[in-house]
C-alpha cells in the first residue's frame, strides 16, 4: 500500500525547527508535506504527489506537545472536591489527607482514562507519559486513542497514613510492594512489544519516600538494563522533603545521587522543594547543579501545585542552571496549553521578573524538553525526518485575533479553543475539534456516577469518619428548601 501524503498549502505560520540554532522559529506562507514516514517537506511549494491538500491560509502549524507527567487513574473524578482544602500541618497540601481518599473503581477506570486522553489531545498533546495502576483497558485505550503513549505502572512499598491531620506516617508492606513491582515489569514488557510502535513502558517507583532505597536501585538497574526510562515523584512536597531529612539528612536529589540513580534516563516528577527553595531549611543551592550535571530531567506541573499555594522557584532558574525541564499536567484539568500559561505566570512570580521566562522558553520545555526527557529527537519539532505529530491552530478563532504573534495568542489567550486538528504519525486524532477514536461524550457521562461512588467510599475510608460535607464543603452555602 502506498503511503498517504498530506500537504498543508501556504500555511500562514509554521513553528519550524532550526537545526543550526537548535531552536524553534516561525516560518510564514510555506508548504508542509507529511505521511506516516514523517515530515517530508517544509518550505516553498511542494511539487510532489499529494493525496490530500489542506488550505493553510488561516492556520498555524506547530509540533505536537509532549506531556511527561500525568495520571489517568482517578483524577477526572476529583474535580470540584478539594480545591479549597488542605492540611495545615502539611504546608496546606491536600494530597495526603484528602486526595488519597478518592479513587475510581474498576468500572470508572476506562472512563477516567478516556477523558484524560481526549482532553490532552484537544489541547495539542501528541505524546504522553501516564503514571497509573494497570487496569484491563489501560493498554488498549492508549492504543485506540492514537497517541504516543509511555505507560508507567506505579509501585511502592509504603502507603501514606494521616495521624489526626498532624503528621504524615507510613504503613510499610514490602512483600506487596515487590508484587506490584513484578506486575509492573510484566506490564511494561507487554507494552513495549505492542505492534503499533507508539507504545512504550516506563518503570515508576511511585514516590521516593514510599520505596526503599534497595527497591529504587533495583528498579533503576532493571530499567537501564532494558533501555527504558524511569520516573519517580521526588521533592514534590514539603512533607516528603522533611521526611527524607529525618531519614537520611539529604534532599531528594542528594539521596538519588548517592544511590547512583540520577542520570539522563531519569525523570523526576515535580522536583519543587530543592535546597534553594525558600520554604526549606537548606541554603546550600547544590541540587540544581546535581540535576544539570547528571542530565536528569524534571517534569514540571504547575497548575495542581499552584492550587495549594506552592510553586517551583523558578522554571527560568532551572533552565538557566542547565536542567532539562519538560511539562506535565499531573491531574485535572488535562489541558497542556493552560499548563504552559500557568508555568509562565508562576515562574515570573517566583522569579520576581517578567524576564524570568518567556513564551519561547515554555513552549520549548513542552516540546523539545519533553522529547529530550524521553530520549527522542524525532518528536516535539517540525523538520524533515521528524515524526508527523502536529497541531493545526485556527487563526480565525476569535481568541486568536488579532494576529501579531500566534504562539503568544495561543498560550496566553486562546488555549485549546483554537486547536482544530491534531495528527499523530500522520493520522488524525482530533478533527474539527472532535475526538476521532474515543467515545469522549460517553466517558464524560459516566463521571458523575463514578464520582458519587468514590465519595461514598471516601466517607467509609476516612480515618476520622468525616462526612462528605466535612471533607469537601461546597464553595457557597447551600440553601435548603
Amino acid at each position: 500500500m502506498t503511503d498517504r501524503i498530506t500537504v498543508i498549502r501556504n500555511a500562514a505560520w509554521v513553528v519550524a525547527w532550526d537545526e543550526s540554532a537548535s531552536r524553534h522559529i516561525f516560518r510564514q506562507d510555506v508548504d508542509l508535506a507529511f505521511s506516516s514516514a514523517g515530515i517530508l517537506h517544509l518550505g516553498s511549494r511542494y511539487a510532489g504527489h499529494a493525496d490530500e491538500e489542506i488550505a493553510g491560509a488561516s492556520l498555524m502549524v506547530m509540533p505536537g506537545l509532549v506531556n511527561i507527567h500525568c495520571h489517568s487513574g482517578d483524577e477526572p473524578i476529583a474535580k470540584g472536591l478539594f480545591e479549597d482544602i488542605g492540611t495545615a500541618a502539611l504546608w496546606g497540601n491536600a494530597l495526603y489527607e484528602y486526595s488519597a481518599l478518592i479513587d475510581s473503581d474498576a468500572d470508572a477506570k476506562a472512563a477516567c482514562q478516556t477523558v484524560m486522553l481526549a482532553d490532552l489531545m484537544r489541547s495539542g498533546v501528541t505524546t504522553h507519559l501516564d503514571i497509573a495502576s494497570p487496569h484491563s483497558k489501560w493498554l488498549s485505550l492508549a492504543v485506540e486513542s492514537g497517541l504516543r503513549s509511555y505507560l508507567a505502572p506505579g509501585f511502592r512499598e509504603a502507603s501514606w497514613r494521616m495521624a489526626g491531620s498532624h503528621r504524615l506516617d507510613f504503613d510499610w508492606n514490602k512483600d506487596r510492594g515487590r508484587e506490584r513491582y513484578a506486575e509492573a515489569l510484566a506490564f511494561v514488557g507487554q507494552a513495549r512489544t505492542h505492534p503499533s510502535g507508539r507504545i512504550d513502558g516506563v518503570l515508576a517507583p511511585s514516590q521516593i519516600e514510599t520505596c526503599s532505597e534497595e527497591l529504587i536501585q533495583e528498579a533503576v538497574a532493571e530499567a537501564r538494563g532494558r533501555g527504558m526510562r524511569i520516573t519517580i515523584h521526588a521533592a514534590q512536597t514539603m512533607a516528603e522533603h522533611e521526611e527524607l531529612l529525618r531519614r537520611t539528612g539529604e534532599t531528594a536529589p542528594a539521596m538519588l545521587e548517592r544511590l547512583g540513580v540520577i542520570g539522563p534516563d531519569l525523570i523526576l516528577g515535580h522536583c519543587i522543594f530543592l535546597d534553594h527553595h525558600s520554604w526549606t531549611r537548606q541554603r546550600s543551592r547544590d541540587d540544581l547543579g546535581r540535576l544539570a550535571r547528571s542530565g536528569t530531567s524534571v517534569a514540571h506541573c504547575p497548575v495542581t501545585f499552584a492550587r495549594s499555594g506552592m510553586t517551583l522557584e523558578s522554571l527560568g532558574a532551572y533552565r538557566r542552571a542547565g536542567v532539562n525541564v519538560g511539562i506535565g499536567t499531573d491531574s485535572y484539568p488535562f489541558n497542556m496549553l493552560e499548563e504552559l500559561r500557568e508555568a509562565l505566570i508562576c515562574s515570573r512570580f517566583a522569579g520576581r521578573s517578567v524576564f524570568d521566562l518567556d513564551t519561547a522558553d515554555v513552549f520549548s520545555a513542552a516540546t523539545i524538553g519533553g522529547a529530550k526527557a524521553l530520549g527522542r529527537e524525532d518528536i516535539g519539532r517540525l523538520a524533515p525526518g521528524a515524526k508527523a505529530d502536529l497541531v493545526l491552530v485556527d487563526l480565525n478563532h476569535a481568541a486568536m485575533q488579532p494576529v501579531h504573534d500566534p504562539l503568544r495568542n495561543l498560550i496566553h489567550c486562546a488555549a485549546e479553543r483554537a486547536v482544530r486538528d491534531v495528527y499523530v504519525n500522520a493520522q488524525t486524532v482530533v478533527k474539527d475539534r472532535r475526538i476521532v477514536n474515543l467515545d469522549y461524550d460517553g466517558a464524560v457521562r459516566e463521571l458523575q456516577d463514578a464520582q458519587r461512588r468514590a465519595c461514598r467510599r471516601a466517607e467509609q475510608d476516612d480515618p476520622q469518619g468525616r462526612s462528605l460535607d466535612a471533607l469537601a464543603p461546597y464553595s457557597l452555602p447551600l440553601a435548603r428548601g
